[in-house]
């Protein structure tokens, strides 16, 4: 018999709908009242266990910490085959991607969530639950780092994303697709990450702030950060990288008090590279010691950013890691 552990944490997917005002309350269904309407084979053994009850939109820094330890916990018990943890879509990808960058385990940890509450017509809840369990069990996802199961898919943590407000069908993997899918009982594995990353972190969680630079931007939100006691900056830049020339002061700044700053881009797909020299360029930026967050996006190079930081690298060593 599989032994699998169920994290919940609340979101959509433990939603109920609040009668005074006929929305959704995120994080108030249990675990235990979702489990049971999810058709489990008789093989697995399932034990829920609540971290937490809220809408993802409180996920924080000491929550992502918290439920780390609680998989590590977890993973000290050897009978234990795979953790599945349900989530608010709204951070899923960020706190995939932080576990994925931080759970050094072999055995699969599996996050999803739903579009649609539980009571809702047409929910996704039990079948994303059924299926991520169903994942978890599966030999074929060992080794492979933290997965996200939605609507029949699995993605890679590094690269999933929330590509729909609502639909069922609501993340994907721009550029690299997903790697496999579970069909009814069957689990398919189709490619692996040729990479698996991971990092003992000690410290906090620190302040990494995402700058965007649009048409006409100007220094203002750049400066606001570095003189608020940011530890890293993403700077979220157009096409290959380029940012507004009125950055590029506020960037030099940061440099000279020796906050990393990681450009990326604001495009869904494609890499970060010289191309152009003008000012703003990421040959100018990186001339200034930017790092080139290569195809990060700007919510996964924080985390990325955060967690280099707390494993108390070095600018060098982090450049490193982003061509990762």
């Amino acid at each position: 018999m599989k032994k699998i552990i169920l994290l919940t944490t609340g979101g959509t997917i433990a939603s109920r709908r609040n009668p005074e005002t006929g929305l959704l309350s995120s994080g108030v269904i249990t675990g235990e009242e979702l489990s049971q309407m999810c058709d489990l084979p008789d093989s697995i053994n399932l034990t829920v266990q609540s971290v937490l009850q809220i809408p993802s939109n409180q996920m924080n820094g000491n929550r992502l910490y918290k439920l780390k330890h609680t998989i590590e916990e977890i993973f000290q018990n050897v009978d234990v085959d795979g953790v599945v943890i349900t989530h608010g879509t709204d951070t899923l990808e960020e706190t995939a991607y932080f576990l994925d960058l931080t759970i050094e385990d072999d055995r699969p940890v599996v996050i999803t969530g739903s579009q649609r509450g539980p009571e809702e017509l047409g929910t996704d809840a039990f079948v994303n639950i059924r299926q991520a369990i169903l994942t978890a069990v599966s030999p074929k996802a060992k080794k492979i780092g933290t997965l996200v199961l939605f609507n029949e898919r699995i993605f890679s943590a590094r690269y999933i994303k929330k590509v729909h407000a609502s639909n069922v069908a609501g993340f994907f993997s721009e550029g690299y697709g997903y790697l496999g899918i579970v069909d009814q009982e069957h689990v398919s594995i189709y490619q692996r990450p040729c990479l698996r990353e991971s990092y003992s972190i000690s410290n906090s969680f620190p302040l990494v702030d995402i700058i965007p630079s649009y048409l006409g931007s100007d220094g203002r939100l750049l400066q606001a950060s570095i003189s608020s006691g940011a530890r890293g900056i993403i700077l979220e830049g157009s096409g290959r990288g380029h940012v507004s020339p009125e950055l590029v002061p506020f960037v030099e700044e940061a440099g000279k008090k020796g906050i990393p700053v990681v450009i990326t881009t604001r495009a869904d797909e494609g890499e970060v590279r010289h191309v152009y020299d003008f000012p703003g360029s990421v040959y100018d930026l990186t001339n200034r010691g930017v790092i080139v967050g290569k195809d990060y996006d700007s919510k996964k190079a924080r985390i990325k950013l955060a967690v280099l930081l707390a494993a108390n690298k070095q600018i060098e060593e982090i450049k490193e890691s982003f061509l990762i």
